[in-house]
């Protein structure tokens, strides 16, 4: 059985409770980590931030008489689905930084995400979007976000100063399918597209705690924990109900499952090119990412959003004894 697990994909829909598994895990001590779940101390890594900052752009373009560049309306999808792709790009990006240990100092944290966003959109074939607002109305928009994104590039910074070696790296992604849809489902949206567009190093050293759920309490739940001051928030945000429906009434997980060449698995096979003086060559890898599912179809996880002072010992015990079942799966499932 590996010593401790290197990198886990903490994939499910929203609401599912991986915000509280996350928050959880970071409650826990060294010891408890290494002994009773099989990870190191966490460095963790989610989409959801660039999801929300892709918001406030939004609002502070209206807000200066020019059109939305992310969204259909403030409630609203994506104005282009392979968005989705470009946030896997965000989290490739980051986890490469976290692990070559890269910490950035730039004149303006806003500007610097507003190019980020830009070079990701460009990696999947959309339109840099935020070159092509006049600069004048990107400067102020930037003055608004620049103290939330400053907090923001100062956590990642502190993340990657960190040391990896004998951490467990956890990345947090929700995907899925419009309600009723047939699999598999067309990219970009769902899991299958989300494997299809992470990086290599991902891919090698991943495996993947799943929170189940159905779709009708992924939507309860989505409800019951929204906040509106908290948009901003991971444990208090609420996905508007077009796009739980339209992008969250579904996942391929399951699917993924069924189709894998090994019992318990995500089977990934890619083309990567390798680009060198002589030319592009090209490889074909097969990658078998150990799954495991936490059943929290009976609500197991809400309680932690509270006050870990509040946490009643039962649903410590309940939480904390499932989560150390999948995880010793994972642990002992053979790479």
């Amino acid at each position: 059985m590996s010593s401790t697990l290197d990198t886990v994909l903490l994939f499910s829909l929203p609401a599912s409770g991986k915000s509280e598994v996350r928050r959880y895990l970071a409650h826990l001590s060294p010891e408890q980590c290494r002994q009773e779940m099989h990870i190191g101390p966490t460095l963790q890594l989610d989409d959801y931030p660039y999801v929300h900052f892709m918001h406030r752009i939004d609002d502070e373009l209206r807000s200066h008489g020019r059109p939305n560049v992310f969204y259909k309306g403030p409630h609203r999808p994506f104005l282009d689905d392979w968005t989705w792709a470009a946030l896997i790009e965000l989290l490739n990006e980051d986890y490469d930084d976290l692990m070559h240990g890269r910490q950035v100092s730039v004149p303006s944290a806003a500007q610097h995400l507003f190019d980020r966003l830009d070079a990701a959109n460009a990696k999947v074939g959309l339109p840099e979007a935020l070159a092509e607002v006049p600069y004048g109305i990107r400067r102020k928009v930037a003055a608004a976000l620049e103290s939330e994104c400053a907090e923001d590039l100062a956590a990642r910074n502190k993340t990657c100063s960190i040391d990896p070696k004998g951490k467990t790296i956890v990345i947090e992604a929700a995907r899925g399918g419009p309600n009723g849809a047939a699999f598999p489902l067309t990219p970009p949206v769902g899991y299958h597209a989300a494997f299809q567009q992470l990086s290599e190093q991902i891919l090698a050293r991943a495996s993947v705690l799943y929170i189940w759920v159905t779709p009708e309490e992924s939507r309860r739940k989505n409800i019951a924990r929204g906040r509106p001051d908290a948009q901003g928030s991971i444990l208090h945000h609420s996905v508007p109900m077009e796009v739980m429906l339209g992008q969250y009434g579904c996942d391929d997980v399951e699917w993924l499952m069924g189709r894998a060449s090994r019992k318990d698995t995500i089977e990934v096979s890619r083309i990567f090119a390798d680009h060198g003086p002589n030319g592009t060559t090209y490889r074909d890898r097969t990658f078998h990412l150990p799954i495991a599912r936490f059943d929290n179809r009976v609500d197991r996880t809400s309680f932690v959003r509270a006050a870990p002072a509040e946490w009643a010992k039962d649903d410590v015990a309940a939480l904390h004894g499932g989560l150390a079942e999948a995880f010793r799966v994972l642990a002992a499932a053979p790479r």
